[in-house]
C-alpha cells in the first residue's frame, strides 16, 4: 500500500521552506502532494508573486507522478519537446521540467512531492533539497530511461 506524506510532515517541509526562504530575503510559495499529485498543503508566503503557488504545485505534481525531481526531466524535455508538451498536458497539474521540484521518497517508495516557486531557479533548487534531506527523505534517483546520465544523480 502506498502511503502519502502526513499534514504534520507537509507542515514541517513547508515551515523550513520559509525559514530558509526568509534567510535569503525572498519571498516564496511551497507545495506538497501526495502520490497521485493531490495537494497535501500548499502555502505562499505573504509577498510572493501571484503565480508562485500555481508554480511550487506544478512542480510537486510533476515530482510526484513522473517519480523523479523536475530537474531530471529536463533531458526528456529537450530530447522529445513535442511529446513532453503533450504528455505534460495530461494530468491535472502540468508537467514541467525545472529546478525546485523533489519528490518524496522513503524506503524506496514514492509518497508524493514538494515544490518551491520564487526565488531563482537555483535558490528553488536548495531549499527544496535541504529541507526534503532534513525531513529523512531520500535524494537518490535512478536516470530517467534514455536520458543522458545527470551529474549528481544515478
Amino acid at each position: 500500500m502506498t502511503s502519502s506524506p502526513t499534514l504534520a510532515e507537509a507542515r514541517a517541509l513547508v515551515d523550513e521552506a520559509r525559514a530558509l526562504a526568509l534567510d535569503l530575503g525572498k519571498a516564496i510559495s511551497v507545495a506538497v502532494v501526495d502520490y497521485g499529485g493531490f495537494v497535501v498543503l500548499v502555502e505562499r508566503m505573504d509577498g510572493a508573486r501571484p503565480m508562485t503557488p500555481s508554480i511550487a504545485l506544478a512542480k510537486a505534481y510533476s515530482a510526484a507522478v513522473m517519480q523523479r525531481p523536475t530537474e531530471m526531466l529536463e533531458g526528456w524535455r529537450d530530447s522529445d519537446p513535442v511529446f513532453f508538451a503533450q504528455v505534460g498536458r495530461m494530468g491535472h497539474q502540468p508537467i514541467i521540467a525545472t529546478k525546485g521540484g523533489i519528490t518524496l521518497k522513503r524506503a524506496g517508495e514514492i509518497l508524493g512531492g514538494v515544490g518551491i516557486s520564487g526565488g531563482s531557479p537555483d535558490e528553488d533548487q536548495r531549499i527544496c533539497e535541504q529541507i526534503v534531506k532534513s525531513a529523512g527523505f531520500e535524494l537518490d534517483f535512478a536516470a530517467w530511461a534514455g536520458a543522458k546520465k545527470e551529474a549528481g544523480r544515478g
